[in-house]
């Protein structure tokens, strides 16, 4: 155990004695009478009044409990004074904290057989807790709050739900989190408890931590122990990871992989582990307890030819080949893992072994991927633990992880042993690949659960801040629960700091899935998590900031800013362009507003927060804010800076410094993270690149998706693509766009949304221009008709519908300057009023967002927010069976929309990127207008998407973040009809509805929500 026992505990030596000399005290009558009902954490803690005064008591726990009890103690006593500014007294007193594990404390012992703790409901269950007042407990005690634990992980958890309760937040040290200061704590009457957790292994991966975690752990804590190996991470690191991972109900830990090896970088950190009471793990890629740089560090491959001939021997320790090879190399492989489960063993750490095998690196075996070769490896492996352990191996927790190319092996049909815990995963942009299949015989080793935050592989990497979207996270860990999936979950945090958010509700969640079962209760969560680190004044403007970020993020993660992924019209391969910003027209423009908007927001409460607050809010929503909405500002201008290049504008320059500025701002705020914050405390972690990703050129064929290094080195960010000068010639030349864009035509409606639309003068040359704007029909004009021009100026237009003619019109608007003249084409569609009901077409589309049906048949759940620009709609439950489309009592979804003229329409559905998890095979939703027969969309099959291939139409979803899929529909007459969206397979999350009329446009994000007629009346 390590610290000072002084600080950290009051021993309560003896204390078990003075209760044995009591013999028949009265028992105690629980207001509730019964078992206890879980609470919210720390909902007993009262800063006004109650049963147990917390100022000043002494934290009193037994010597023989667990070392991590006894640990735990003293962060409780640090607690009550960070947030009093009263140490807890020494020895004992009037009134003390009783924190014990039953079974393990003669305290606890002591109360619950003299009838002075009821302990129904919380004895015998895994990681349960009790919390209450006992009166005369013991001789020379008036009153005890008792924290009692089932195990020791229980007593651990119950002290720490104190410190929450407090105003103590999980992140205290990690985000420089300050309570707000009480004279009064109080314990209210009762019995409380935070339940069981309804998973029984929750944690934490930490993975891909180089540059910033790799950087800065290593600086703050010092170097690793492993000679030559200064970068690892050392026991006094980990001690701050296990204790969050506490403070926040976690009990598990996959240790960092790149490049470290946790048992060789510092021997104390198993040991650590154990005292600390967290469970250790593997990664997917690590089997039997041993990271895979143990076995990089010592062993060099030998060499083969393409006949398997070796023509450069290899070693290891073992005498093998230094082959990561179970068909070459096996003898080696079983001595190297033999050794890990033996280090678990005489260590005697708890952990879950890992079984399985993949290739080195997380790729695929080198020998193939046949089912029998893989049935030998896990055979072996048990032999093994059986062996060293002389357990059965079924009484050693276990897992095998379906990551990636595993996943094969499982739906080939090999099962793992009943008792291994089998892990399903994401696709590692959080859409989960497989749900448990209820048809399957009962596992007693159930089912877990890997799942992303930050990634590095296909696609593109994602791992600079938060982008997982607490609405879409709700929605996959809901499904998970409700598919039966509870016996280990665990994610990859990356850095972990910078990943706060999602890290919390995951483990939350885990925890207990019925307080937020209802996707309504997200706002109630993030008010929550915003009163735990800001206090409560300002909570709820806080929760909307984060709700806000979480939606922009959810477009599009920043490292893909600027790249574009088209389909080919004629082969309908992908396409992708990474020096094209993948927004199109004015999407990029009111996007970046919106960034524009939040950082405003965001910057007016931090104004408002007190100094003691600045620091915790910069790191935790401060810097992804503002570095976020600078990197849009950034991506606007070099985009804009590249089509003005092109269309040789004079304000071509102004945006390629308008950039390089935005460049220089994200350097100042990462420095302003480094050391601005807290006295330097994270200097060398705000450095990964996120803004150079795609430049072959400069950093190799890699950099599509790899972050900017060389040599595997991350490297600064430069612009890429690279703006662009240009010479300005003498003179005035006149150059009009419209929206943006040369040669595009005006198209007008009064049922139009979004913004108006705007003709664009712009000069190609030096000198000012005088300007005019005329319109060939007296109902259409420009606000700014006339004026001056040195680089651009914008004329919005406007229409005065009571003047305009109904149907289809067709007029023209001329702009004049420096000699010369310019037509726009103008198209007016005013149709007649009368009869218009519900989504009015205009400009040759219908937008509906997914909420806006006028009738939903069935269970539906709106989950707001998981749509790239609004709501979702979901069935209800998840876990309902494959519904054939069809009949008044099919669930579905219906809209009205007015269409202008009949035709073939094409509608497409936007939905959010699911893979085929359900047991049935596929994902399905139909679709159909009016009485015509539902035609059913397989939206894999229809897009080509392979989440087990990780192929070019799968990237093309997960880096959009949504999967468009299209019917079309013979539409014989125009007026009035109704959109039926049915539900065929549950899990589908519809987000929006497009009928495109001949109309649409390219579009990323899709045209804004048609407008609405209801009773005459538009909307």
């Amino acid at each position: 155990m390590s610290g000072d026992v002084s600080r950290r505990t009051v021993l309560g030596a003896g204390l078990g004695a003075g209760l044995a000399a009591l013999p028949g005290l009265p028992g105690v009558a629980w207001a509730d009478g019964g078992q206890p009902r879980p609470t919210d954490p720390g909902a007993y803690i009262s800063f006004t009044g109650g049963a147990f005064s917390l100022v000043g008591a002494p934290v009193v726990v037994s010597p023989e409990d667990h070392p991590g009890v006894v640990r735990v103690a003293g962060d409780l006593r640090d607690d009550l004074e960070r947030v009093t500014d009263v140490r807890p007294g020494d020895g004992m007193a009037r009134e003390v904290v009783l924190a014990g594990t039953i079974g393990r404390s003669p305290l606890i012992d002591g109360l619950i057989a003299f009838g002075k703790l009821d302990v129904t409901g919380v004895r015998g269950r895994w990681e349960t807790s009790l919390q209450t007042v006992v009166e005369r407990p013991m001789p020379g005690v008036d009153r005890a709050f008792v924290i009692a634990g089932s195990d020791p992980r229980g007593t651990i958890f119950g002290a720490y739900d104190v410190s929450y309760g407090i105003g103590v937040s999980p992140w205290y040290w990690w985000d420089d989190v300050r309570p707000v200061h009480r004279d009064a704590l109080h314990v209210l009457p009762g019995r409380h408890t935070q339940g069981t957790p309804a998973v029984k292994y929750r944690g934490i991966f930490i993975n891909d931590e180089n540059p910033a975690l790799g950087t800065w752990a290593p600086a703050f804590f010092g170097p690793g122990r492993a000679p030559g190996h200064d970068g690892g991470f050392n026991a006094d690191f980990y001690a701050k990871v296990f204790e969050v991972l506490l403070r926040l109900k976690a009990n598990y830990l996959w240790p960092a992989v790149w490049g470290r090896a946790f048992a060789e970088d510092d021997p104390r950190n198993h040991a650590r582990a154990k005292e600390y009471g967290i469970v250790m793990g593997t990664s997917h890629e690590a089997p039997m307890m041993r990271g895979i740089e143990e076995w990089n560090r010592h062993a060099v491959p030998a060499v083969r030819d393409s006949a398997g001939t070796v023509v450069t021997p290899g070693h290891d320790p073992y005498g093998g080949t230094g082959e990561w090879s179970f068909r070459r190399n096996a003898d080696a492989l079983k001595a190297y893992w033999r050794d890990g489960i033996r280090r678990m063993a005489d260590q005697d750490f708890e952990g879950v072994v890992t079984l399985g095998m993949r290739g080195n690196g997380d790729t695929g075996l080198p020998d193939g991927d046949g089912v029998e070769l893989m049935r030998e490896i896990i055979d072996a492996q048990r032999t093994i633990i059986a062996e060293v352990t002389g357990r059965d191996p079924a009484t050693v927790p276990q897992v095998w992880t379906l990551y990636k190319e595993v996943q094969r092996y499982w739906d080939r049909g090999l099962r793992a042993p009943d008792d291994v815990t089998v892990v399903l995963t994401d696709d590692n942009w959080g859409n989960i690949r497989k749900h448990p299949d209820p048809a399957e015989p009962a596992r007693p080793g159930g089912y877990g659960l890997y799942y992303h935050f930050d990634y590095v592989g296909a696609g593109r990497n994602y791992k600079w801040v938060d982008t997982a979207g607490l609405p879409n996270l709700w929605d996959q860990l809901h499904q998970a629960h409700a598919y039966g999936n509870h016996g280990l979950w665990v994610t990859n945090v990356g850095d972990l700091k910078g990943n706060e958010l999602p890290t919390e509700f995951f483990l939350d969640y885990a925890w207990n899935p019925g307080r937020w079962d209802d996707p309504g209760a997200l706002g109630e969560w993030e008010r929550r998590y915003a009163r735990q680190n800001f206090g409560a004044r300002h909570a709820t403007a806080i929760a909307d900031v984060l709700a806000t970020y979480g939606q922009l993020q959810s477009r599009r993660k920043p490292e893909l800013l600027n790249r574009r992924i088209t389909l080919d019209p004629a082969s309908g391969a992908v396409v992708y362009d990474d020096q094209a910003t993948p927004f199109y027209g004015r999407e990029l423009e009111q996007v970046t507003q919106e960034w524009r908007t939040l950082a405003a927001r965001a910057g007016r409460i931090a104004r408002r927060l007190p100094d003691s607050a600045q620091d915790a809010w910069f790191e935790l929503i401060g810097y992804e804010v503002e570095a976020t909405a600078n990197l849009y500002e950034l991506r606007e201008a070099e985009f804009t800076n590249l089509l003005y290049a092109a269309q040789g504008r004079a304000a071509t320059n102004d945006l390629a410094a308008a950039a390089e500025a935005g460049l220089e701002r994200d350097f100042a705020l990462a420095e302003r993270f480094n050391h601005g914050v807290a006295g330097g405390k994270w200097a060398g972690f705000q450095t990964q690149p996120h803004i150079g990703y795609g430049d072959v050129a400069r950093y190799g064929p890699n950099a599509s998706w790899q972050q900017p290094e060389l040599n595997n080195v991350a490297l600064p960010d430069v612009l890429f693509p690279a703006v662009r000068r240009i010479e300005v010639p003498p003179g005035a030349e006149l150059g009009v766009a419209v929206d943006g864009s040369p040669g595009a035509e005006v198209v007008l409606s009064p049922y139009r949304t979004g913004p108006a639309p705007y003709i664009e003068v712009f000069n190609r040359g030096r000198d000012a221009f005088d300007y005019r704007i005329e319109a060939s029909e007296p109902w259409t004009t420009v606000d700014r008709p006339r004026g001056r021009v040195r680089d651009q100026a914008r004329a919005v237009v406007k229409t005065d519908w009571s003047r305009a003619p109904h149907g289809r019109t067709q007029a023209r608007i001329t702009v004049s300057g420096a000699g010369a003249s310019v037509v726009v084409p103008v198209i007016a569609d005013n149709p007649s009023a009368r009869g218009l009901r519900g989504f009015v077409e205009a400009g040759g589309y219908v937008a509906m967002d997914a909420e806006h049906c006028v009738r939903a048949v069935g269970t539906w759940r709106r989950i707001d927010r998981i749509g790239r620009t609004g709501a979702g709609m979901t069935t209800y439950p998840v876990t309902a069976p494959r519904r054939t489309p069809g009949g008044t009592a099919s669930p579905r979804l219906e809209y009205e929309v007015s269409l202008l003229s009949a035709g073939t329409v094409t509608v497409w559905a936007y939905l959010s990127p699911r893979n085929p998890a359900l047991p049935t095979g596929g994902l399905r939703y139909a679709l159909s207008f009016d009485d015509a027969p539902p035609r059913t969309v397989d939206i894999h099959a229809a897009t080509g998407a392979d989440d087990g291939l990780m192929n070019s139409q799968w990237a093309r979803n997960t880096s959009d973040n949504v999967n468009v899929t299209s019917t079309r529909h013979a539409i014989a007459a125009p007026g009035v009809h109704l959109l039926k969206f049915w539900m065929v397979d549950p899990t589908v999350v519809l987000q929006r509805l497009v009928i495109d009329t001949g109309g649409l446009g390219p579009t990323y994000l899709g045209p804004p929500e048609s407008r609405r007629v209801d009773r005459g009346v538009t909307r």
